[in-house]
This record gives structure tokens, C-alpha cells and sequence, in this order.
């Protein structure tokens, strides 16, 4: 074999994976010693990384990476820094569930977490700031939570998050604790050659409820790309009550990869609202673990790509107890040379009997060159239950188009209105106006229309 041709056959085995993040166990006790965690946490983290650096890079021999592939991720360019571009997107500021927030936590990496608080949120014994302080302060009580619900087996970048992030968000709500005001959180990661790190804890205690929107943002940079890689964590005990709304509207020059999972105790609820317009790739894993009997969840999202995009979510509805109930309804649109993936499994264990389990996935391809996956699943172990599911790809139709244009309607504004038609059963889903209008927007942001 000649010289050249083993120089060719080494660059084909390099491209084979993604290449490694470069850190070692010496940058995460950086991290955690400059955090002031308490000792148990920062163990937490050592074994993290352990797990991580045994974890192969996924690839696409992988089921559940078999339609993403991650070979040009650019773990090897980017380095923790703190972000160039501090200002914030004005709009972000505004609330989205109601006239003014709770409380607003603003996160920007390598600067101080700004926290906007309503003094009836403390007074009632809720903890809501950032994962720093959190950890440093109330590291005891939080210490049975972190890293129980996503865990670093979970997955590589699960491990990763969990071993190197900095900046994150803990809500904690005490027993029976009823929070009127709407919290929302902001993690603001502009910037090109960066990498970020993040975690949010959501702990609802018995009989609690809440309301909490967290969203990730940042502009486009064309210059060059980053990374952001997270983990979500969300405890509602037994009898408590959350609504959570989550925003992911990223520069399209990010990479985004994020591990989620809720568990619901007996007899509670969780409304989880997801919105993604963001990114350059994202692979994200949403778990909902239905722990006891007669808890309930609805899982309502909402996606929308174009230009090179390509949005992958796996979704896993696991009724674990009797008397459960999961309700998962994602619609997305796709325009230009975008790729969604919806990979859905609802798992009904042996003893989970009068499990009702439903999921399904409408998608609405907007052009010749987008594609859209939908691979929804059952794996049911239990004999009497009511599981279904569902999957649609499709197109704008013609003749609901041409009836418009026949009552005066310009074909832009008879195609918008179609589209309006397609998303509206989850904008019904969402009871915030904020919340609606904010998709709305986004909406015409990819078609290339203004917001009226």
C-alpha cells in the first residue's frame, strides 16, 4: 500500500466519529472546587466524567443516532469562555404568562446570574436561583435530587452535562406550597468557538404546583460554531401540579444536544410545553416516568426548521404504576433542505394495568428538499390498557388554498392561513397568550413574513 493511499485510508477511520471534547478530570474539579460544591456533589461530578470518558461518541450504527449524524461536531474547536455578546434580546425580557413575571432569572455564561425576584416567591419558602448558588448554599437539601433523575448512564452527553456544567437553574418548591406568579428563566449563549454547559432542576414537592417557563436562546453568528449540551430534571411529588413551558430557540450555528426526564409521583400532574425553532443540529431525549398511580402528563410540541437544519427529538412515555395516564401530541413544519426526526415510544410495565397512553406526530413539509421522520412505538407488558399512536407527513393542499384565494385572499396570506390551521390544536394545548404569540412569531420568522 502505497503512502498516499493509507493517508487517505487515516483520514476516512478519523471521520468514522465525533471527535473528543477536550477536557480532563482536572478541568471538572476546577469547576467544582471554583463552584464551592459541598463534597458529595463533587463526587457526583468526578464519577461523571468517569462515566463520560468511558462512553463511546455516538454514531450512526446507534439506534437512536441512526438519522443524526454527529461525525462533524465540533467538540475539538470550542472552549468554556465567558460570552463576548452580554446584551440580551429586549423580547426575551417580556413575560409570556401573564403581565409580569414571579420572578426572572437571567443566566449569560461567565457573568454574575442576574436574578429579578418577587419577595412573596421566598416568603413562601421556594428556591429559585442558579445552579452555583444553589449548590453552595443548599447542597444538603438538594443533594438526594441532582443527578437522580437524569443520570450519567443516561447517555454520553448526559454524563458530560452533568460532569462540566456551571450554569444552570433550581426551582424548588416546598410541600403544598401553591405558586400563583409564573417563574421564567433565560440562558442567554451567544457566540462562535464557545461551549456550554447547562442544568435545570425542577423539584415540586407534595401537593405544590407552579408554573415555569425556561428558555435557551441566542442570535446567529456566521462566523463560526457552538456548542451547547444540557440536561433537565423535573421531580413532581405526589398531588403537586406543574406546568412547564420550554424554549429552545438557539443561533443556527449551534449544535444543541440535551438529555431530559420528568418523574410524576401518585395522583400528579405535569403539563411539559416544548418549543424548538433553534440550532444547527439537536438531539434531544425527553423521558416521562409515570412513578405512581393516577399520575398524569401532557407532552405538547412544536417545532419548525428551514434552510439546513435538522431537529431530532426521542420521546419515551413510561407508565410505571396503575391508573396512569400520557397524552404527547408534537407538530412540526419544515421548510428549505431542514430534517426532522420524532423517534416516540410509550412503555407500559407489567402491573400498569388501566394505562392510558396516547402519542402522535403531524408533520407539515413545506418544500421539495425537506424531510421529516416519524417513527412513533408501543411496547406494552401489561394486558388491559388503551395505547395509541400516530404519525403524518404531508404538504399543503390545494384546494383549501384555492377556496381561499377565491374569497379575495392573496395565496401568501391563503398558505399562512393553512399553516395557521395545521399548528392551531397545539396552540390550543398552551393557555398562555404570551406563550402563543411568541410561536406565532417564530413562525413568521421562517417563512420570512412579518408578525401581525
Amino acid at each position: 500500500m502505497s503512502a498516499k493511499t493509507v493517508s487517505r485510508a487515516k483520514r476516512v477511520v478519523r471521520k468514522k466519529t465525533a471527535p473528543e471534547f477536550a477536557f480532563n478530570l482536572e478541568d471538572v474539579k476546577a469547576i467544582s472546587a471554583a463552584m464551592g460544591e459541598p463534597e458529595a456533589i463533587a463526587k457526583g461530578r468526578m464519577k461523571a466524567w468517569e462515566r463520560y470518558a468511558a462512553l463511546p461518541m455516538p454514531t450512526l450504527k446507534d439506534e437512536p443516532w441512526r438519522r443524526t449524524d454527529i461525525r462533524t461536531l465540533p467538540a475539538d474547536r470550542v472552549e468554556l469562555k465567558a460570552v463576548d455578546n452580554a446584551a440580551v434580546d429586549e423580547g426575551l425580557l417580556e413575560p409570556l404568562l401573564g403581565e409580569e413575571h414571579g420572578s426572572l432569572l437571567l443566566l449569560r455564561p461567565g457573568h454574575e446570574p442576574e436574578l429579578r425576584a418577587d419577595a412573596s416567591v421566598e416568603q413562601q419558602g421556594v428556591l429559585f436561583t442558579d445552579w452555583a448558588a444553589a449548590v453552595r448554599d443548599h447542597g444538603d437539601k438538594l443533594g438526594d435530587y441532582m443527578g437522580q433523575i437524569v443520570r450519567p448512564e443516561d447517555g454520553k452527553f448526559a454524563a458530560l452535562a452533568t460532569a462540566m456544567a456551571q450554569d444552570g437553574v433550581v426551582l424548588y418548591v416546598p410541600e403544598g406550597v401553591q405558586l400563583e406568579q409564573p417563574l421564567h428563566s433565560i440562558l442567554w449563549a451567544p457566540g462562535a468557538g464557545n461551549v456550554y454547559f447547562s442544568r435545570v432542576l425542577i423539584i415540586l414537592e407534595a401537593g405544590a404546583s407552579a408554573t415555569f417557563v425556561h428558555e435557551v436562546a441566542s442570535p446567529t453568528d456566521e462566523e463560526g460554531e457552538a456548542v451547547h449540551v444540557g440536561i433537565v430534571e423535573i421531580f413532581v411529588g405526589d398531588g403537586a401540579s406543574l406546568k412547564f413551558v420550554e424554549l429552545q430557540n438557539l443561533g443556527e450555528h449551534t449544535w444543541n444536544l440535551t438529555h431530559e426526564r420528568a418523574k410524576v409521583g401518585q395522583s400528579a400532574n405535569l403539563d411539559w410545553i416544548f418549543g424548538a425553532v433553534g440550532s444547527r443540529l439537536t438531539k434531544n431525549f425527553s423521558d416521562i416516568d409515570l412513578l405512581g398511580e393516577g399520575s398524569n402528563a401532557r407532552m405538547s410540541g412544536f417545532y419548525f426548521a428551514n434552510g439546513r437544519q435538522h431537529l431530532d427529538h426521542d420521546t419515551q412515555q413510561n407508565h410505571l404504576a396503575p391508573h396512569t395516564t400520557s397524552d404527547l401530541l408534537y407538530k412540526g413544519g419544515l421548510i428549505g433542505n431542514s430534517r426532522s426526526v420524532w423517534q416516540g415510544m410509550i412503555y407500559v410495565a407489567p402491573g400498569a394495568q388501566q394505562t392510558d397512553g396516547y402519542q402522535a406526530n403531524r408533520n407539515l413539509v413545506l418544500s421539495k428538499t425537506a424531510r421529516a421522520d416519524s417513527i412513533p412505538g408501543l411496547e406494552i407488558m401489561a394486558d388491559n390498557v388503551r395505547c395509541t399512536h400516530g404519525a403524518t407527513i404531508g404538504q399543503l393542499e390545494e384546494e383549501p388554498i384555492f377556496y381561499l384565494m377565491t374569497r379575495g385572499i392573496t395565496r401568501p396570506e391563503a398558505e399562512r392561513l393553512v399553516i395557521d390551521g395545521f399548528f392551531a390544536p397545539i396552540m390550543e394545548r398552551i393557555p398562555f397568550e404570551g406563550v402563543r404569540k411568541r410561536f406565532a412569531e417564530m413562525i413568521d420568522k421562517k417563512l420570512g413574513t412579518d408578525s401581525t
